[in-house]
């Protein structure tokens, strides 16, 4: 069974780190772990999860493999190197994978698609009766266009990508963002594990449904306000329904995030 050196691993670790121009603190916040994880890692105290070997091995241009050897290999070995690098890349990617069952699946596609149906609906029945001789009225469609397309690209994330359990690493160090390709979520003071984490990507969900729907109901009630020849949906107004809008996501998944943390 392979065991990995944790003396080698720490002054590999910290050779590498330094030749890059990197301090422990900026490795840390790469790697969304503290700066004392890091320490413990190159003097050889403790080992990083296996879900951080990928992103560390990117960061510091080096193989997994000579991650897990800590040392640099030579050319003689490159070619048995790359098939253990495969197979370590594959069995992390395994690891991390967490796929809903085809049962939650089906459940969040009916939950979703009705949602988004229904806004469809509420949408066509205010488009059917705008008075689009009215240059105001124009803005308020057009400030809610942008409410239901984030709405929209959150939710497809949030009910069908989004990770359902968080790698182990979050709930050993206090990791304070959420860092998934494009989407990244951190909030003041809060740190991510798995205790607040479900609680967190239940919030993501119902706000993507409810901002949908909800939505357009300001945008009606301006409608009625807003049209006619006098009316002016100014630039005030727009930055108060957009404030409110980001308030009904951050307020309740702070909140979410806090009580659970």
């Amino acid at each position: 069974m392979f065991e990995m050196d944790k003396t080698a691993f720490g002054e590999f670790l910290a050779k590498h780190r330094k030749e890059k121009g990197y301090t422990q603190k900026m490795l840390a916040e790469k790697l969304y772990v503290s700066d004392k994880a890091v320490s413990k890692w190159e003097r050889g105290l403790s080992m990083p999860d296996i879900s951080l070997l990928i992103p560390l091995s990117e960061i510091l241009e080096v193989s997994v493999t000579e991650l897990l050897e800590g040392r640099k290999l030579d050319h003689a070995s490159e070619m048995d190197a790359n098939h253990v690098e495969l197979l370590v890349k594959k069995a992390l990617s395994f690891s991390e994978d967490t796929p809903a069952s085809k049962t939650d699946r089906k459940k969040h596609a009916l939950l979703f698609g009705g949602s988004t149906a229904v806004t469809a609906l509420e949408l066509l029945l205010i488009f059917r009766f705008l008075p689009w001789n009215h240059w105001n009225i124009g803005l308020a469609v057009s400030l809610l266009g942008v409410f239901e397309l984030l709405s929209l690209i959150f939710g497809i994330y949030a009910w069908f990508f989004i990770k359902e359990t968080l790698p182990a690493y979050y709930d050993e160090y206090e990791v304070r963002g959420y860092n998934d390709g494009i989407f990244q979520l951190s909030l003041p003071s809060i740190c991510f594990n798995n205790r607040n984490w479900p609680h967190v990507v239940k919030c993501l969900r119902s706000w993507s449904v409810a901002s949908m729907l909800i939505a357009p109901l300001p945008c009606a009630f301006l409608l009625q306000l807003f049209g006619n020849p006098m009316g002016n949906f100014s630039f005030p107004t727009g930055l108060l329904l957009l404030i409110a809008y980001l308030a009904g996501l951050f307020v309740p998944l702070y909140a979410t995030a806090k009580k659970y943390n």
